[in-house]
């Protein structure tokens, strides 16, 4: 089976981004705020990746048309409504990216930067002028670069297998018990974020990551230049994880 056979040539990535160093360097909040900060940047280019593959993979435009199959309408459809129309913790619609920005605010994280990104991409359209202004991390261009390449690629099926293989289940359970410990700590600076992670794990590591590899199967059928591609797609996505967090430790590390 496919999904199989990328699941194992990717699996020495995914030790090495569960078992990387910059979770262990996080010793207290400002050590976290670093962290999100280039974080933020997977969590927005994620929503891009999502609404990519629903403009691919049903009608989005007027008049419309039945597209493609049904099942995979379905299967996409019902992982956009959970992202992009989640419940915070007090039972407010909100999609994750917003969820997030606001466990950033509450933490006293920086937000400016991925205002200022996100503000100048939706005015100009330039990519490179929105990393400028916003001063992203290089390795945050990077991880958002090779997402867009990705999308600019238009085949759905890589975009599926890299939303699929290269984002959910990522969160070690390290990374999790340093969560807690700092939440103890400051109970009113990062509970939104430990809700995120709770949410996180609940939705998309269960429901949607088994959407997600039902729908890469359907895409990818037994087409086995699309798996091969879509092997390769996955490999780049997880190095270029394993850079973002490269990024973090440097930081955090320059910063002691």
């Amino acid at each position: 089976m496919s999904v199989e056979r990328i699941q194992k040539a990717i699996q020495p990535l995914r030790e090495q981004i569960i078992n990387h160093k910059a979770y262990a360097a996080i010793k207290d909040l400002n050590d976290l705020k670093i962290f999100m900060k280039y974080h933020v940047y997977a969590v927005w280019d994620f929503m891009s990746l999502l609404k990519s593959l629903q403009t691919n993979l049903t009608c989005t435009s007027v008049p419309w048309f039945p597209h493609g199959s049904a099942d995979t309408r379905h299967l996409i459809n019902e992982i956009v409504a959970g992202e992009e129309s989640d419940v915070d913790a007090f039972g407010r619609r909100t999609s994750h990216f917003e969820l997030y920005l606001d466990a950033m605010q509450q933490s006293g994280a920086d937000t400016k930067e991925i205002n200022i990104f996100v503000n100048e991409l939706k005015n100009t359209g330039s990519f490179n002028l929105a990393f400028a202004k916003g001063n992203v991390p290089k390795e945050a261009r990077e991880f958002v670069d090779f997402t867009f390449s990705i999308i600019n690629s238009k085949k759905d099926y890589l975009q599926s297998a890299v939303f699929t293989f290269g984002r959910e289940d990522l969160i070690p359970g390290m990374f999790l018990s340093i969560i807690n410990d700092i939440d103890k700590k400051f109970p009113d600076s990062i509970s939104i974020l430990k809700y995120y992670l709770e949410r996180h794990i609940e939705v998309d590591g269960d429901v949607h990551s088994k959407l997600a590899l039902q729908m890469t199967s359907n895409l990818c059928g037994n087409n086995e230049v699309y798996w091969a591609e879509a092997e390769q797609a996955t490999v780049v996505s997880l190095q270029k994880r394993i850079r973002l967090w490269d990024g973090v430790y440097e930081e955090i590390t320059n910063r002691s």
